[in-house]
This record gives C-alpha cells, structure tokens and sequence, in this order.
C-alpha cells in the first residue's frame, strides 16, 4: 500500500493517514489557516516548525499527561508508501501516533485577556461564561489562568462554549479530568516559556481516550504559533496589542483586507509570507534552545 492509498482525510493545516488498526499517521502542511479559512498562500517550513515544537512539548509534558506520539522518523513507514525523494520532503513533518477517539472539544486555556476573549470581555464582562473582574486592560494578565473551550469545527467557525456545555457534551467526569490536565499543563507551558522570554498568553489543547485502555492523552499539536498566543516578553505591555510569534501578525494584517473572512481567503503578499515564517521560527528556537537550520538538516531538536 502506498502513501496516497492509506490517506485519510485533510484538515486544515495536517494530513491523515491510516497505517494500520491501531497507528496513523500525521503530516504537518505549510498551510496557514485564519478565521477558520485556510489562507491559499503557504508558508514556508511551517509544518516542521508546528512538528518540531510539538515534539519538544510532548516530552515535556509527558510527567503530566501521556500523549499519542510513537515516533517523528519517515524512514520507518512501511516499504513501498514513498521514495527516497518523498522521504525527504516528509523530515521534519511526520508524528505516527496511536490511534484514539478524539474529544469533540477544543480546550482553550487563557492566561491572559486577548483576542477574541478580549472581545468578549468587553461585550460582557465574561469569556466562556466566567465572569472577570470590572476594569481589565487589553492583554492584562489574570490572576488565575482560565478555562474557555470551544467547539471543533472542520469546516467554518469554532464556537466559544461554557464549562457546563462541555459537561454536556463529553460528560462530567471527563470535563473535570480535562480541565485540571488542561491547566497544568498551561501552567508548566507558561513556565517553560517565560524562561526564554516568551509569554504563553492563551494556548489551546486537544485530548482523545486510547481505544484499549481508555485512558486520556494528549493529541494534535502542543503549545505551537498555530495553537498558542506567543508574546514577547520584554515589549509586554497591558493595554494594547502585544508583539508576538504566532499568526496574529497574519490576522493583523488581514483585518486590513477587503475580505469577509470566508473562502476563499486572499493571497498573502511576500512580506507578510517572510514575517510569518520569522515569527514561527523565533519561536521555535527560543522555545527549544535549538537551531532550527539544524532540524531541517538532520531532523533533530539540538542546538
């Protein structure tokens, strides 16, 4: 069987495939996705970095959640499912993972006010249904991180929910164990993080129950620019936007655009393309301690 037969189904920015009963397979893209639209401009190396950073995060987090990462090398697909060449372009990219039942929930930690939880700050006085204190400041940090979780949407808008509308949907017991996961390990991110002058400002989370034992583990992607608000330490000021590493500045400058942030997205200009990939690989780089230019090479995570 090759690569293309065991494909399973795109989503906005990896690529699914089915090794075999109990494995798939995860292929990080260079897409970019915005507003819940897939932007039709990639960006380069972004799938690596998304990869990189989450197999960094794997292993820090794993004293407090196992996850579903089996292995990053694309030389142990079976034979026949690529060439020498298909090899190449997949270093850097692949997770096979264990084969799980995926929590029909986005777990969405916030440290901080921002984004569209700013929004709805301002709307209510709430985000997801907590109630914040009167007179916060655009990015002010809270005093205790948050959970606000979403639903998962494959295709148009994730929806904001309560706490009490996750219980609803993936029960009472599971929604506590996610929470409490979900908040430790916002916690040790932040930490991590701030120690390489970032500030973990908002991240999101996806869990699944292994299919024979039933136990949680962490799945997706882990504290990426794609899932996280990364912020620069040292610029940090409440009150107004903060400079980060992540896809805001692809936001930002789409919020310029005549676009009704629906498909088709517009094409990014180049500045915008090379801005991005910067951010993403800063990120990368501090976060890790490592070279990026030396995982393309060799596909590991060293200085």
């Amino acid at each position: 069987m090759s690569l293309a037969e065991s494909f399973v189904r795109s989503g906005k920015v990896r690529d699914l495939y089915e090794l075999d009963a109990g494995r798939l397979l995860l292929v990080a893209s260079d897409r970019l996705s915005a507003f819940d639209v897939v932007l039709p401009t990639p960006i380069p190396d972004k799938g690596r970095v998304l990869t990189g950073l989450s197999r960094f995060w794997f292993g820090e987090t794993a004293g407090i959640v196992p996850n579903h990462l089996l292995g990053t090398d694309p030389a142990g697909l079976p034979a026949g499912w690529t060439d020498e060449a298909g090899r190449a372009e997949l270093r850097g990219r692949v997770m096979l993972c264990r084969r799980c039942d995926v929590l029909p929930v986005e777990v969405v930690v916030r440290g901080y006010v921002a984004g569209s939880g700013w929004k709805d700050y301002l709307r209510s006085g709430e985000i997801c249904g907590v109630r914040l204190p009167a007179g916060l400041r655009e990015s002010e940090r809270l005093a205790e991180p948050i959970l606000t979780p979403a639903t998962k949407e494959e295709v148009g808008h994730d929806e904001n929910i309560s706490f009490e509308r996750m219980v609803e949907i993936v029960g009472a017991a599971a929604a506590e164990e996610v929470r409490d996961l979900a908040l430790r390990l916002y916690r040790h991110g932040a930490t991590v993080a701030e120690r390489a002058g970032i500030l973990l400002a908002d991240t999101k989370f996806e869990f699944g129950r292994e299919r024979e034992s039933g136990r949680l583990l962490l799945i997706d992607e882990v504290l990426t620019p794609d899932s996280s608000r990364f912020w620069d330490a040292a610029a940090y000021e409440p009150g107004r936007a903060q400079a980060s590493f992540d896809k805001q500045f692809v936001r930002d400058w789409l919020e310029t655009q005549p676009w009704a942030k629906t498909y088709p997205g517009p094409e990014l200009p180049a500045e915008i393309v090379a801005g991005t990939r910067e951010r993403y690989v800063a990120a990368f780089e501090r976060i890790t301690g490592a070279s990026f230019g030396r995982y393309l090479e060799e596909d590991v995570i060293a200085p």
